[in-house]
C-alpha cells in the first residue's frame, strides 16, 4: 500500500535523520521524535520505500504480538497467552483501526508492553536494574508520542502497589518507584540534549509542548461522549466477538476466584489505555491501537479463567476445551468478516476504501515524477498536507510546514503560522511547487486560511507555471496524468518556477 499522511511525515523525518538533518529543522510537527528515529532505523534496514516501511511495521507488530503472548502467559496461563497474542495480531492489523499503516501508536504500545514484561520480571526477581530498564522502556513509549505518558503513570502506580516484600514498608516501594522514574526520564533527557546541541530545541519545545497543549485542549468536553461512542462503534468492527470476549474477561473476578489476583493489573491497564485514547477528545481510528494490548489480555483472561473454572468441576471437565473452541470460532469469524480487506482488494483499492479521496496513490506518482525531473539539490514545497510527497521525491522541503492543518485549527498561532510558511517559501524559492486541490488535505474543521490562500494565488501566478496534474481516482480506475494540465477539482497540480 502507498504511504498515508502520518507515515509520510515519519518517513520524511526519518529520511532527513539519515542525512544528518535533525527533527524540527525542515519538518515541523507536534509529535515527539521517537517515531522519527524508529522510522530512520527501519529505512536504514529495509530501504527507503513504502514496502520497506511496511515490512518494518510487520516486524514491529510481530514483536508486540509476541510480547502480549508472553505477558498473558505469565499472568493468565498458556491458553490465555495464545488467545491474547492471536487477538492482538488480528485487531492491530484491522483497517478499522488503520492497523495496516505505521502509526506512532504501534511504537508506543511496543515500548510500553516491553516495559510491562520487564516489570513482571523485576517484581518477581526483586531486581532494581530491571526496574530501571523498565523505566527506560516506558520513557521510550512517551518519546514515541505524548499519550505514551499514561502508560508510564500506570506502571508507577502498579509498581507502588505490587513491590514484592514491601507490603508494610512504603519506603522500599517509593525507592523502587523513584528508580523507575529515573529510568523513564533518561530517554527524554538525552533527546533534549541532542536537540539542543543540534540547534533545534526551541522549535522542538514550541511544537511538542506549546502548540501541542493548544491542540489537545481545542475540542470542548461536550464533544467527548458523542465522538467517543461513534469512534468506538467503528473500532469494534475489527472483531465484535473478540471485543465481547474482552468484556467477559473484565468481569472475570465476579465468577472466578482465580481472577482476583490480576484484577488490579487488568482493570488499571484498561483504564490508563482508555485515557491515552481520549487525550484531546479526537478519537481517531488509529488511537484505538493504544487500547488493544489491554483488550487482548482481557480476551485471554476470559478464555483462560473459563477453562480453569471448567477444569476444576468434575461434572463438566470434559468441556474444558469449549472456551478455546469458542475463541477459535470467534477469531475465524472475525477474519471472515474482513476477508475482502485482507484477501480481496488491491492495495490502491483498499487505500481508497479506507481513506476515501485522500490522494495517497497519486502522491506516490507525483513524488516519483519530481524525483525524476529535478536535480538532487532542488527544493520543493507542498501546499496541502501530504508530507509523503517529500519522502517519495527524496527532495528537501522549502518550508518546515509539511502540514497545513495547524493553520486551520482554533488556536492562537494559526495566523503567524500562515505568515511564517509563506515567508519560508518565498525565501527558499523552490524549483517546484505542488498544490493539492483535495479537501481531505486541508482540514476537517472550518477553514481559516484566507491569508495563505490569498498569498498562494498571487505567488503562484507571479512565479510558477503548471506542467502536470494528477487526477484523484476511484477504486478500480487508473491514475491519470495530464500533460498539458487538465482542469479538475480533485487534482494534485505540479508547478515549476518560471525562469527569471
Amino acid at each position: 500500500m502507498p504511504l498515508e499522511r502520518d507515515e509520510g511525515e515519519y518517513a520524511y523525518a526519518g529520511q532527513l535523520i539519515l542525512q544528518g538533518i535533525p527533527p524540527y529543522q525542515l519538518a515541523y510537527n507536534m509529535k515527539l521524535p521517537g517515531t522519527y528515529a524508529a522510522y530512520a532505523l527501519i529505512l536504514a534496514t529495509f530501504g527507503q520505500t513504502s514496502s520497506g516501511i511496511h515490512l518494518g511495521l510487520t516486524l514491529v507488530n510481530a514483536c508486540e504480538t509476541l510480547i502480549v503472548f508472553l505477558i498473558a502467559r505469565r499472568l493468565l496461563g498458556s491458553i490465555a497467552g495464545v488467545a491474547s497474542g492471536a487477538t492482538y495480531a488480528l485487531l492491530s492489523t484491522s483497517p478499522y483501526v488503520l492497523g495496516l499503516a505505521g502509526h506512532a501508536t504501534h511504537f508506543v504500545v511496543l515500548a510500553a508492553s516491553a516495559g510491562v514484561l520487564m516489570l513482571l520480571h523485576a517484581t518477581r526477581n526483586k531486581n532494581d536494574w530491571l526496574v530501571f530498564g523498565a523505566g527506560v522502556l516506558f520513557g521510550l513509549a512517551f518519546l514515541m508520542k505524548q499519550p505514551g505518558f499514561v502508560f508510564l503513570i500506570f506502571a508507577a502506580v502498579w509498581l507502588l502497589r505490587t513491590s514484592p516484600g514491601e507490603q508494610r514498608h512504603y519506603a522500599g516501594r517509593i525507592r523502587r518507584v523513584l528508580i523507575f522514574l529515573a529510568g523513564s526520564l533518561l530517554p527524554f533527557a538525552i533527546t533534549c540534549a541532542l536537540l539542543y546541541k543540534a540547534g533545534v530545541f526551541q522549535k522542538f519545545w514550541f511544537w511538542t509542548f506549546s502548540y501541542a497543549a493548544k491542540y489537545a485542549t481545542a475540542f470542548p468536553l461536550s464533544w467527548a461522549v458523542p465522538s467517543s461512542w461513534q469512534a468506538f462503534r467503528h473500532a469494534v468492527k475489527s472483531g465484535l466477538g473478540l471485543w465481547v470476549l474482552a468484556g467477559l474477561g473484565l468481569t472475570a473476578f465476579l465468577w472466578s476466584s482465580a481472577a482476583k489476583k490480576n484484577t488490579f493489573f487488568l482493570t488499571n491497564f484498561l483504564v490508563f489505555s482508555l485515557l491515552g485514547v481520549s487525550i484531546g477528545f479526537r478519537f481517531r481510528p488509529h488511537y484505538f491501537i493504544l487500547i488493544l494490548p489491554a483488550v487482548s489480555l482481557l480476551v485471554g483472561a476470559a478464555i483462560g479463567y473459563a477453562t480453569l473454572k471448567i477444569t476444576t468441576h468434575d461434572s463438566i471437565r470434559g468441556l474444558r476445551l469449549a472456551p478455546a473452541c469458542l475463541f477459535l470460532l470467534v477469531f475465524c469469524y472475525s477474519i471472515f468478516q474482513q476477508r475482502n480487506f485482507f484477501f480481496g482488494m488491491s492495495p490502491d483499492a483498499l487505500t481508497r476504501y479506507i481513506y476515501r479521496a485522500s490522494p495517497f496513490p497519486e502522491a506516490a506518482r507525483v513524488g516519483e515524477y519530481l524525483r525524476e525531473q529535478s536535480p538532487a539539490s532542488a527544493r520543493i514545497a507542498v501546499l496541502g498536507s501530504e508530507p509523503e510527497i517529500y519522502f517519495y521525491a527524496h527532495r528537501h522541503s522549502a518550508t518546515g510546514y509539511i502540514y497545513t492543518y495547524p493553520m486551520q485549527e482554533n488556536q492562537p498561532y494559526a495566523v503567524s503560522m500562515q505568515e511564517e510558511m509563506a515567508n519560508e517559501i518565498e525565501t527558499a524559492k523552490p524549483e517546484y511547487l505542488v498544490y493539492v486541490d483535495v479537501s481531505e488535505s486541508w482540514s476537517e474543521e472550518s477553514p481559516k486560511l484566507n491569508l495563505l490562500f490569498a498569498w498562494a494565488k498571487s505567488y503562484i501566478s507571479d512565479y510558477y507555471r503548471e506542467i502536470k496534474s494528477v487526477t484523484i481516482v476511484n477504486p478500480g480506475e487508473e491514475i491519470v496524468d495530464h500533460s498539458p494540465p487538465r482542469a479538475s477539482h480533485w487534482c494534485l497540480h505540479i508547478l515549476q518556477r518560471k525562469a527569471e
